[in-house]
């Protein structure tokens, strides 16, 4: 991946203090000003990083999706956010709804350690320890995230706040179609890359070009099947993945 030449470390740590004050503040604000804002995606990365260093946070994941011209899907997932059991605890506005994607997540049995020859699907496969269904917990820290820019976007982390992980369940195909069915209503569900598995196999090779890889016990998100969902607090839902099995939650906002 390039570097991120357009931007300085100056203007990167800016953005990186905005953005880490937003989190632990529960503030959101416009774009970040002018000066700092990423114009490529190596700045958007770079900035990322930073972030993650200013919190101080353990990447305890990643969410990612095939690459397109110009669009790179890479956020990490931080340890302390991602959340196994219920009620679980999230960051809401005054409406008292929290917006998830239910995916599919994949956690690592064993490292994939940086080497020159490329991993292929098979060796991945074999590093998955398990497969979890799994709701992405989202929350921008732009006041409107839709009316910045992809890169401001990625920079924030993809609009993620964290993760819960639910029960596991045996995908050792990747279900590119689900039936979702939550709390009755059926929701027809596609993967957006066709093949769950397809990102997590691009990811392993890519993160070697930043001088990192995966390793054991990190979890990988890969796309939601059936975009975001509102959900309320306090509530119990109930959301069954097609033949794969279902998960069981309520969420307590987290003030």
């Amino acid at each position: 991946m390039p570097s991120p030449a357009v931007m300085t470390m100056a203007a990167i740590d800016l953005a990186a203090t905005e953005l880490v004050n937003r989190r632990r503040t529960h503030r959101q604000g416009d774009a970040l000003p002018e000066h700092c804002r990423p114009a490529d995606v190596a700045a958007a990365l770079a900035i990322q990083r930073a972030v993650t260093r200013q919190l101080g946070a353990v990447i305890g994941g990643w969410k990612c999706a095939l690459p397109s011209p110009g669009k790179l899907v890479l956020a990490p997932l931080y340890r302390q956010s991602i959340h196994t059991t219920s009620p679980c605890p999230v960051r809401v506005r005054g409406d008292g709804i929290i917006r998830v994607e239910p995916e599919l997540a994949y956690v690592l049995g064993r490292d994939v350690p940086v080497r020159d020859q490329p991993y292929a699907p098979a060796e991945i496969d074999s590093a998955i320890a398990h497969t979890h269904l799994a709701l992405e917990l989202l929350e921008s820290r732009y006041t409107d995230h839709h009316a910045v820019g992809f890169l401001d976007n990625l920079a924030d982390g993809l609009v993620n706040q964290g993760l819960f992980l639910g029960p596991i369940v045996d995908d050792d195909a990747g279900s590119g179609e689900l039936t979702l069915q939550i709390d009755g209503t059926l929701v027809p569900g596609r993967h957006p890359d066709g093949n769950p598995r397809l990102p997590l196999y691009w990811l392993a090779n890519a993160l070697h070009s930043q001088g990192d890889y995966l390793r054991a016990g990190q979890v990988v998100i890969t796309g939601s099947y059936a975009g975001s969902l509102p959900l309320a607090t306090g509530v119990p839902v109930h959301i069954r993945y097609g033949v794969l099995g279902s998960l069981s939650v309520s969420f307590a906002a987290d003030d």
